[in-house]
């Protein structure tokens, strides 16, 4: 098997160049890559990168996630979620390949009381979000060989992520306000690559019957959270480990989102039911403190 992988080096595709490589030849592109296209906002280079390759399967890590600041730059942000992930819909088709894309819970206005069912109704609250769900759009109207995957809270070892922002701060802070009106699951890099390797492997096994299971499937960790107490089970963790880092802070409050001005309205239900993609691929999703603390494991002095 072919695997054609954008965005190599954001923190899924890092983790999916090792969840990937058993499954047969990865070629990994990353924007600056200098024998291929790895720039997803050059669509025409783009489209000839994945003629040039021929791949079996396509995964699209790469996207626009800056999520204020695609306030600003609403082209740019729908050229790298919407119309190059139609791009790569299209060739997919020319080549009979499977396409693999991930999306977001910004495709939903945050307003449900349970958690969000991959039929449920989407409404867009942000440019990010609005742009997510044309991506999504694009890429079912072209291929019929895709898996879509939604996720949310996304974090890894690499790179920044709300774990490194307050650790940092309570190292600095005596007093540190989060917000506890925003509920979801934080989901690792690792846990999404293990999944997206194991759905390929599946698919691809099933050969034409795999069809079937095209569509759109919610993956995050097990249970729910808030930003507040997730915050305090990362500082809980620190202190725990005894690690070198010396934390100042002695208060944690809980606030609502509207103290904090931000460009993009953020949902305040980002909890996904994950039930289709378990029952359908065989998983079982772990609790989010498992990854959370592997993480940590990682990152502490």
């Amino acid at each position: 098997m072919r695997i054609l992988l954008f965005g190599k080096n954001g923190q899924v595709g890092w983790e999916l160049q090792r969840s990937l490589s058993p499954l047969g030849e990865v070629i990994a592109l990353e924007r600056q890559s200098s024998d291929y296209c790895g720039d997803i906002s050059w669509l025409d280079a783009l489209a000839q990168t994945v003629r040039a390759i021929r791949p079996d399967v396509i995964v699209n890590a790469a996207a626009h996630t800056a999520v204020d600041k695609a306030e600003s730059e609403p082209e740019l942000a729908r050229t790298l979620n919407a119309l190059a992930p139609e791009v790569l819909a299209r060739e997919a088709v020319r080549l009979g390949a499977w396409l693999v894309h991930y999306s977001t819970d910004y495709v939903f206005d945050g307003s449900s009381e349970r958690p969000w069912m991959e039929s449920d109704a989407t409404g867009p609250l942000s440019v990010y979000g609005h742009t997510k769900l044309e991506g999504e759009k694009r890429i079912a109207r072209h291929s019929p060989r895709h898996l879509i995957f939604r996720t949310s809270w996304v974090y890894a070892a690499r790179g920044g992520n709300f774990a490194k922002t307050m650790l940092h701060l309570a190292q600095e802070r005596e007093q540190l306000k989060v917000i506890n009106d925003q509920f979801g699951a934080p989901t690792g890099a690792e846990l999404i690559a293990d999944v997206t390797a194991h759905a390929i492997r599946q698919v691809n096994r099933l050969g034409a019957a795999g069809d079937a299971l095209t569509g759109f499937y919610h993956l995050a960790a097990s249970g729910e959270t808030t930003w507040f107490d997730y915050a305090k089970h990362v500082l809980a963790q620190a202190q725990q480990a005894q690690s070198a880092i010396k934390l100042k802070v002695t208060e944690v409050l809980p606030v609502a989102s509207s103290e904090f001005v931000s460009a993009a309205r953020r949902p305040l239900n980002s909890r996904l039911d994950t039930r289709k993609l378990q029952a359908t691929f065989g998983l079982t999703l772990p609790p989010w403190q498992d990854g959370v603390n592997r993480m940590l494991a990682e990152i502490l002095p």
